[in-house]
């Protein structure tokens, strides 16, 4: 395949897994789910943000043990956020909006966080988030929660109007792999004091 079909088969192979997560009964099950197939693409797929040396060692992103208490539902509010543009190297700038900002966060996790809509053709939703973790235990640049527009969607909006969001997934973004990439970082809104020890974490951090 050449590169843009493999990076079609990357997606797909991602979108599926989330597919696949989101219809899972048991959480943590479908978390395990999402660390080995991850695990597996990072190591061997051509899409892979591992860089091609480094691949036959790579056993997988690191993460905290699963923790329950990280999956919360919190209530959502109108966000009224401006736009904000960010340089995306050679892809040019990406312009997202907040559309939604949590209620329910800040008691368990020292604030709340706004999504943002992706603007463009298509859209996305994008939910990246920094932590007391972030430059110590985690990548500085922060982590991602959510990023429709590349498969990563843990879900819906429930009846109720309250959305579920289950920090055990939090991931890195691919520039925290590779100088080759170029990720739109948590703007500062999107801050939590508390420390976040779920999801993709530092292999050199102690737990």
């Amino acid at each position: 395949m050449n590169e843009i079909q493999d990076l079609w088969d990357w997606r797909q192979k991602i979108a599926n897994l989330y597919y696949e997560i989101r219809s899972s009964v048991n959480a943590e099950n479908a978390w395990r789910l999402w660390c080995d197939t991850r695990a597996k693409m990072f190591e061997a797929h051509p899409q892979s943000p591992i860089e091609i040396g480094d691949r036959q060692d790579f056993r997988g992103p690191v993460t905290f043990p699963y923790d329950p208490s990280l999956r919360l539902s919190v209530g959502l509010v109108p966000a009224t956020t401006e736009s904000v543009t960010v340089a995306t190297g050679a892809d040019g700038e990406l312009s997202m909006k907040g559309f939604a900002r949590t209620q329910g966060l800040a008691r368990r996790l020292g604030g709340e966080l706004t999504l943002y809509w992706i603007e463009g053709y298509g859209g996305g939703v994008f939910l990246p988030f920094t932590d007391a973790t972030s430059g110590v235990e985690t990548y500085g640049g922060g982590r991602y929660l959510l990023d429709t527009i590349k498969g990563a969607d843990l879900g819906v909006v429930r009846a109720d109007g309250e959305l579920t969001l289950d920090f055990n997934f939090a991931y890195f973004p691919s520039c925290a792999y590779s100088t080759r990439y170029v990720c739109p970082l948590a703007p500062q809104e999107n801050r939590l004091t508390q420390a976040v020890r779920g999801g993709e974490r530092l292999s050199c951090a102690s737990i």
